[in-house]
C-alpha cells in the first residue's frame, strides 16, 4: 500500500555520524500542500518510533482543510527516517558492497543522523524556510534537534520528551530488544523477510503497550473481565492482539535500530552543557507533555521549557498515558494554534 508516499534518491551521500557512508540512498516521504514563491510555508512533522510518512494516518486530527495543518496555507512534509521498514534505507535495502540486504550489518545510527538525513533532502527540495518543526516521542527528539542544528526552522513544537533519554526510558527499550533477540528466529539478525522473530517482536510490543498507558487506564478500559469464554483476562487479549498487530507491519531489525538511535539522544553529547545549548535555541518552542505520562514524566518537559528562552509549556490532561499525544487531538490543537498564529503574525 503506497499510502500517497513518495520514494525518491538523495542526490548526495548519507554519512552516519560513525562514519558510515550511504551512497545517494533512498528517501520516502509525503507532502500535503504547495510550496509558496519563498519555497518558506514548510511544516515539518516528525514521526515516532514505529510511525511512517503517511502523517495524516497516525495525526489525522490535525493535518486537512481547516484543520491546525491545512494544505490550502502550508507545505506540509513528513520523512520516513532512515534504519526505518518504510520506504528509506533501512536493514532490508540492498548493500551495494555485497549485493545482499544489510540486515545486522545495517550500521548504529543517531537521532542527528536522521535530522541530517531529513536535512539532505529538504536541501534537494530546495526548502529554505521551515515555519514549524513538530514531532512527539522519537520525533520530539527530532523536533529539538532540528531546532538545534537547522538554521530554517523558525519555530517548534516538543511533544512528550526530554532534553536527553534518560535510564528509565532506556532500560525499558532494553528489555523490548532483549525479548526481540531471545526469539529462536532472531539469528543475529539475519532472519529471511517472511520468517522473522515475529514472537519477540509482538513481545516487545507488548511491553511498549505497558508504558503507553497508565494503570488507572488499564483499570477503566479491562478491569478483571475475562475475554468471552476463555480464560484470558481482556488485558491479556488486549496485548497479545496489539503484539500480533505490530509484528505484521513492522520489522524487527528496524526496532532495534531505531530504539537504540533513541538511546543516543542526548542534546549535550560532544556538546557543552545542556543549559548552553539550550539557552541557544532563540526561536519559539511550544512544550507539551501528558500528566500521566510514565514513560517520559513531566518534570523532562518543565526542565526544557525552563531552559529554552523562549518557550511556553502546556500539559495535556488525559487518563492515556504517553499515547494522548495520538489520541488527544483537540486539546492539542487548543494548545498549539494559538501558538503558530502568533508565530504567522510575527513571521508575515
Amino acid at each position: 500500500m503506497n499510502r500517497g508516499i513518495t520514494k525518491t534518491h538523495l542526490e548526495k551521500d548519507f554519512i552516519t555520524e560513525s562514519g558510515y557512508r550511504f551512497e545517494k540512498p533512498e528517501a520516502a516521504y509525503k507532502t500535503w500542500g504547495t510550496l509558496s514563491e519563498d519555497r518558506d510555508n514548510v511544516i515539518l512533522i516528525c514521526h515516532a518510533l514505529t510511525g511512517h510518512a503517511a502523517a495524516d494516518e497516525w495525526f489525522p486530527g490535525l493535518i486537512g482543510e481547516d484543520k491546525l495543518y491545512d494544505p490550502d496555507k502550508n507545505f506540509i512534509i513528513c520523512i520516513n527516517v532512515p534504519g526505518s521498514c518504510y520506504g528509506s534505507v533501512g536493514p532490508w535495502t540492498e548493500n551495494s558492497k555485497t549485493g545482499n540486504p544489510y540486515r545486522s550489518e545495517f550500521p548504529d545510527i543517531t537521532i542527528r543522523d536522521m535530522v541530517r538525513f531529513q536535512q539532505l533532502l529538504l536541501d534537494q527540495l530546495d526548502i529554505r524556510g521551515i515555519e514549524l518543526v513538530i514531532g512527539g516521542s522519537m520525533g520530539g527528539m527530532q523536533a529539538l534537534e532540528f531546532a538545534i542544528m537547522d538554521r530554517r526552522v523558525r519555530s517548534a513544537c516538543l511533544i512528550a520528551m526530554g532534553a536527553a533519554h534518560r535510564p528509565w526510558a532506556i532500560g525499558i527499550s532494553e528489555a523490548q530488544r532483549a525479548a526481540i533477540q531471545a526469539d529462536p528466529k532472531w539469528n543475529g539478525g539475519n532472519y529471511d523477510f517472511d520468517d522473522g522473530p515475529d514472537q519477540g517482536l509482538a513481545a516487545a510490543r507488548m511491553m511498549a503497550m505497558i508504558t503507553y498507558r497508565t494503570p488507572g487506564n488499564y483499570d477503566t478500559k479491562f478491569g478483571r473481565r475475562k475475554q468471552d469464554e476463555s480464560d484470558l483476562y481482556s488485558v491479556q487479549s488486549y496485548l497479545r492482539y496489539q503484539g500480533e498487530k505490530l509484528a505484521k507491519r513492522f520489522d524487527a531489525n528496524s526496532y532495534v535500530i531505531l530504539s537504540r538511535a533513541m538511546d543516543t539522544h542526548d542534546i549535550s553529547r560532544c556538546r557543552p552543557l545542556k543549559e548552553v545549548v539550550l539557552n541557544r535555541v532563540e526561536i519559539p518552542v511550544q512544550v507539551i507533555g501528558v500528566d500521566s505520562d510514565h514513560l517520559y514524566p513531566v518534570n523532562e518537559q518543565e526542565e526544557l521549557a525552563r531552559l529554552l528562552p523562549n518557550s511556553r509549556l502546556h500539559l495535556i490532561e488525559s487518563p492515556y498515558g504517553h499515547d494522548a499525544f495520538l489520541i488527544e487531538f483537540e486539546q492539542l490543537h487548543n494548545i498549539i494554534k494559538p501558538f503558530k498564529d502568533i508565530q504567522s503574525i510575527l513571521t508575515y
